[in-house]
């Protein structure tokens, strides 16, 4: 097997990787050479992380802030520069989802999916940008998902903020393009994460059987036939971070099994 080290010497920060999407772009990050700093909100979930990658032999290491903070996000990419000498790669998968239709969400639900999900990449990005522009170059891929271009019913604020992800991306990516910075998002379907365990658990009978029957339900829908593993996002995440994909910005790149790519109208076998 071929050992992948694209990333040798890079420095990365990931916000939201402490779980799911961005703890496995973390570990892939870091098993291609990479320096990798988590961002996370929770002490024990951070901790646990780095044990995890530290284990196998990554260099990792974890810094406890809120995205939505602009203080900590100032901290966390100054604070990068410092203990590593550069930042290069800036991965944002910090995210909720909160459900509700625009009739019956409340202002403040409202209010938090669009501060954690857009505002905080608004921040972590803002803040990064000043040390890659001084480095000459970098890379920036916010995780999105199908639901920027194609929505369920009741997730109004979610894909307004997604929708808005690639919207944001595509314009830094014209205006950073001159200091040779590109930013990029994936956009996934269904992927096996505790967002997703706990969505589906939300949706079934509560039991550990009813949440894998429903796990199993929003698979089939993908014609690839199953959901998504983190690192399957994580690996895309790492070719557009990657030199690579060198002449790829402002693009929104599916990891979605095919969802975007299907109409749920069925012809007669």
């Amino acid at each position: 097997m071929r050992i992948m080290t694209d990333l040798a010497g890079k420095v990365a920060v990931v916000t939201g990787g402490s779980s799911g999407i961005g703890l496995a772009t973390a570990a892939v990050l870091a098993a291609q050479g990479a320096s990798v700093a988590i961002c996370g909100v929770a002490q024990d979930e951070t901790d646990a992380a780095v044990a995890e990658l530290s284990a196998a032999g990554h260099r990792v290491h974890a810094v406890v802030a809120d995205v939505t903070d602009e203080r900590a996000m100032a901290d966390l990419m100054a604070d990068t520069v410092v203990r590593e000498g550069a930042l290069d790669i800036l991965v944002t998968a910090a995210g909720i989802q909160l459900y509700g239709r625009a009739a019956e969400a409340r202002a403040a639900e409202w209010d938090e999916v669009i501060s954690v999900n857009l505002t905080g990449c608004f921040l972590a990005v803002k803040h990064a940008l000043p040390a890659m522009r001084e480095r000459g170059g970098g890379s920036v891929v916010i995780v999105s998902s199908v639901q920027a271009f194609v929505t369920q019913t009741g997730v109004a604020a979610y894909s307004a903020s997604k929708g808005a992800l690639n919207a944001f991306a595509r314009s830094v990516a014209v205006d950073e393009a001159q200091h040779g910075i590109r930013v990029n998002t994936v956009c996934p379907g269904s992927v096996d994460t505790p967002m997703l365990r706990m969505a589906a658990r939300r949706f079934s009978d509560g039991s550990d059987d009813g949440e894998r029957r429903v796990i199993e339900e929003w698979g089939r829908v993908h014609p690839l036939g199953r959901v998504a593993r983190p690192d399957e996002v994580g690996e895309a995440i790492a070719f557009l971070a990657s030199d690579r994909a060198s002449f790829i910005t402002g693009a929104s790149l599916p990891v979605d099994g095919g969802l975007l790519a299907t109409v749920p109208v069925a012809l007669p076998q």
